[in-house]
């Protein structure tokens, strides 16, 4: 049996909200985003996990220790990608000047490739294999549908076919040797 990948995207934000890229930039939850990230403890609760890790950013570490994870280890390659000079842009704004923009296809002035994304996510995907059990992660939307790409040995850009809503949990797996999705963009109950 392989590694088990548990994905979960933080609370809602304001800037998540409005559809704002919200990467470098550390934004508390809203009420609403709290009370989800508190609604995703019971789902998570009776699963034995080998390893915890978390984003850097507060709205990823504050998911995790609202859902029960106070003790989850920063992982800096779990960080969102860097929007660069797009930051707090939503993408209508964004093709105002690049007509057609997506993040998947784009440059991204001043900051991360869908390269540097990979490698960095990639570098996820090796340290959960090699700890071989269950492992739990707090992250972003982009950069989590990043992982499941590379999970799957699909590319970076492969990432624009798993819509990701935030306060949600993703089951990432093993069928005989098969990396496969077990769940995906599974939300709490309040």
């Amino acid at each position: 049996m392989g590694a088990t990948l548990v994905l979960v995207r933080h609370g809602q934000t304001e800037w998540s909200l409005a559809g704002r890229h919200t990467g470098r930039t550390d934004i508390e939850l809203t009420a609403a985003g709290e009370a989800t990230a508190k609604a995703l403890a019971p789902a998570l609760a009776d699963v034995d996990f080998d390893l915890v890790l978390t984003s850097p950013r507060l709205r990823a570490r504050r998911t995790a220790a609202l859902a029960g994870f106070t003790e989850a280890t920063v992982e800096d390659d779990l960080a969102e990608w860097d929007y660069g000079d797009y930051e707090g842009l939503t993408t209508p704004q964004i093709r105002e000047s690049v007509p057609g923009w997506t993040i998947w296809d784009h440059p991204v002035p001043g900051g991360e490739t869908p390269d540097e994304v990979g490698a960095r996510l990639d570098r996820v995907v090796e340290r959960v294999r090699a700890t071989g059990g269950r492992v739990l992660v707090f992250a972003h939307g982009h950069s989590l549908r990043v992982l499941a790409a590379r999970w799957l040995g699909l590319p970076v850009q492969d990432g624009r076919i798993f819509d990701l809503d935030t306060a949600t949990y993703s089951v990432l797996g093993d069928d005989r040797g098969q990396p496969v999705v077990q769940r995906w963009n599974v939300g709490p109950t309040l």
